[in-house]
């Protein structure tokens, strides 16, 4: 089933269908293949290269200047002469080896325009514009010549002049953690810097006023707008500077003390992709590829040793403070500081993990994963000393890791590795071959990695340059292995996984923990839709859904997960990640000694996609979405609200006509409400066709799932 990503050409690639030599020409224009986008490229009298964009002839990004600052030499920003341009277009169709959907067509317009400074130096930088029917993307492309060779970019210029004051969804431009809530606020109203020294986030660094891409915006018009990049590689993250008055931003790279500049470039060199998704409809950009389609095909080929998977795990009790990672039990999770040695209760046992197991197996959950299984621990947190604390095949006395593994397998059940470096990757790359090979030799495909904590060496940041290396370095050592990667604590998605398919997921947001321990209470109703039209956009998501006990006061009488029962079904659906996690107790799903009723969507739910349609959503407030299986024909729905109670009408036209399908739909209950009543629900049954329209109350901070089984 997932096999290589196969590409069909629909039409022919038409390559070089343009090639001018002249230099008089004073803009050039490319439009998307049904002309609604359009980019114009143009040189200022002093050389400088710029661009705007519009959509259906109205500008969306004003007139922006490109170009950088370079160490020790002359800025390569203008004095430049076009010396030729490049046209092309393509329209072919790829297969993801897993996905949203199985094919995704790749049909854009593209030109090259080839720049030479007239100065003396005559130094060569070409801009490189690919225009979709979803979007614009630009790179810039630095060939090999004799006058820029080696260099160190102080400052990439590229700037984005918005042509209003829009509503922005936003994080701060921390060059560390992408853990913040994001606030929905007027352009001219950022303030990232107002979100410094957040007490709940393990390592931030948040220098000026700047945010994080995917930046979404909506228009005074109703057109939406998100800010991104593609294909990250070799190159420091971008964060978006903030001109608040003059509603502009300019790529701000993430820095390194100990390279003093953003990015070490050996020409021939592509920066990543600036892109610009443009949508009519909020749920467009969720449904637009562009970022995966500016990425370079499957490099890997087959990768049948990963398969979409839902997964327990012992993870959540140390979050709720049940247990902890280290065996010395000296950790307190409510404050995460460490207490007295023995004062809590170790979680990766060989027993507990047996329990997993058990629930795993009879619930028909494919992984399970344990952290806190190998030793160095009661080290990870609070101490600057953290090379060498992890050696990824030592496990702690009380976890038979042997024992737990046969279990396992007799019981059907894979082990998802758990690789915490406590932010000191250098350890990791030294011993990423017996860790690696220790997995190989224990049937472990996939692994969790983590990087919690400011970088070691100091000077470095999770966002820079020299950290993007590392993560690459994963994805490439895993990859010879034959293992998948599931990163936290991350560089962001730019649509990567195209490339390397062993990249199956990331966190990089504010995950389902914060609701256990976070000081302000936790993720707020409307977190989850914003994520869909923000961080969602860049990739999986590994959320880890599925709590039951919304209330855990058992536990932590101050935190709670701010969500309906309901709600947290439909974001199975909503979250799109080839692993989803149960991530709750298995107790806590169960009874009177029998599994929870609501528990068999999540049994049921599919984890790989045919085809993805958003059937409507607006960011920050609501959306609904429904996902074909692949290989069964069923499909699931899934929807969840902010604060605001909504009724939301689903008109089944999507679905094959003439055949009906056996629906089970769980909703709120007419009594549910997030904050006082998360746990009333309902379950219905029913009969579906394509003909059907069906009326669902959604309560405060609620939501519904549904599936749809096909009936032959």
């Amino acid at each position: 089933m997932h096999k290589l990503s196969y590409t069909f050409v629909i039409f022919a690639m038409l390559f070089m269908s343009s090639c001018e030599e002249q230099k008089s020409k004073e803009n050039y224009s490319l439009s998307s293949p049904d002309e609604k986008n359009t980019v114009t490229f143009s040189l200022t009298e002093a050389g400088k290269p710029t661009y705007t964009i519009a959509h259906d002839g109205v500008v969306v990004v004003d007139t922006s200047a490109m170009g950088f600052d370079l160490k020790d030499l002359d800025a390569l920003s203008e004095d430049f002469e076009i010396i030729k341009t490049e046209t092309s277009t393509a329209d072919e169709t790829w297969q993801m080896p897993w996905g949203e959907q199985l094919e995704v067509r790749n049909h854009y317009n593209e030109l090259i325009i080839y720049l030479q400074e007239t100065s003396e130096n005559k130094r060569k930088l070409n801009i490189h514009f690919k225009a979709y029917n979803d979007g614009i993307g630009f790179r810039y492309e630095f060939p090999e010549q004799e006058n820029l060779n080696e260099f160190i970019i102080a400052d990439e210029n590229t700037e984005f002049n918005l042509t209003g004051d829009h509503k922005t969804w936003w994080i701060p431009g921390d060059w560390d953690i992408y853990e913040h809530l994001y606030s929905e606020t007027k352009f001219s109203e950022i303030d990232a810097l107002a979100k410094a020294n957040n007490p709940d986030l393990n390592a931030s660094y948040i220098p000026e006023n700047a945010v994080n891409t995917p930046v979404t915006m909506k228009t005074a018009e109703g057109l939406y707008l998100s800010f991104h990049e593609a294909d990250l590689t070799d190159y420091a993250g971008m964060t978006l500077k903030v001109n608040q008055s003059e509603h502009k931003m300019i790529s701000e790279l993430v820095g390194s003390e100990r390279l003093g500049g953003k990015a070490q470039i050996k020409a021939p060199f592509n920066t990543p992709w600036r892109t610009i998704q443009i949508a009519d409809r909020a749920g467009d950009l969720i449904e637009s590829k562009m970022i995966l389609n500016l990425n370079d095909p499957n490099e890997l080929g087959d990768v049948d040793y990963f398969t979409p998977m839902k997964y327990v795990g012992i993870w959540w009790e140390m979050h709720i403070g049940k247990s902890t990672w280290d065996m010395e039990g000296t950790q307190d999770m409510n404050t995460f500081t460490v207490g007295e040695k023995g004062s809590s209760q170790h979680g990766a046992t060989t027993a507990n993990a047996k329990k997993y197991i058990d629930f795993a197996s009879e619930n028909g959950i494919k992984g399970l994963l344990v952290e806190g299984w190998n030793t160095g621990w009661d080290k990870w947190i609070n101490t600057d000393d953290r090379e060498g604390v992890f050696d990824f095949i030592t496990p702690y006395p009380d976890y038979d890791f042997d024992e737990v593994m046969a279990y396992a397998k007799d019981k059907g059940v894979e082990v998802i590795m758990h690789h915490e470096t406590s932010a000191a990757p250098l350890t990791y790359e030294k011993q990423m071959d017996a860790a690696y090979d220790f997995m190989k030799a224990n049937g472990i495909n996939s692994v969790k990695t983590g990087y919690v904590g400011k970088i070691i060496p100091k000077g470095e940041y999770h966002h820079g340059q020299w950290m993007v290396k590392h993560y690459q370095k994963v994805l490439d050592e895993t990859a010879k292995k034959k293992i998948a990667v599931n990163a936290h604590e991350p560089i962001k998605a730019t649509g990567k996984r195209r490339t390397y398919p062993n990249a199956i997921a990331r966190e990089g947001l504010r995950g389902q923990e914060f609701n256990a321990w976070a000081s302000d209470g936790g993720n707020p109703p409307a977190h989850l839709p914003t994520v869909a039209f923000t961080r969602m956009l860049s990739g999986p998501i590994d959320f880890t859904p599925g709590v039951f006990n919304i209330k855990f006061d058992d536990y932590k009488k101050e935190n709670r997960v701010n969500t309906t029962l309901a709600h947290q079904l439909g974001l199975y659906v909503v979250i799109y990640s080839p692993i989803q996690m149960a991530c709750d107790l298995p107790e806590h799903y169960m009874v009177n000694g029998k599994v929870h009723p609501a528990f068999q969507f999540i049994s049921d739910v599919g984890v790989d996609w045919q085809e993805s349609k958003v059937l409507d959503g607006e960011v920050g407030d609501f959306v609904v979405i429904a996902r074909q299986e692949r290989e069964t024909n069923n499909w699931f729905i899934g929807g969840i609200t902010n604060e605001n109670q909504r009724d939301f009408k689903i008109d089944f036209d999507f679905l094959e006509a003439g055949k009906t399908y056996e629906a089970k739909l769980y909703k709120d209950g007419p009594e549910a409400d997030w904050e006082n009543n998360p746990q009333d629900y309902a379950i219905e049954t029913l009969q579906i066709d394509s003909t059907t329209s069906l009326d669902i109350a959604m309560a405060s901070g609620g939501g519904f799932a549904m599936s749809l089984i096909y009936q032959k």
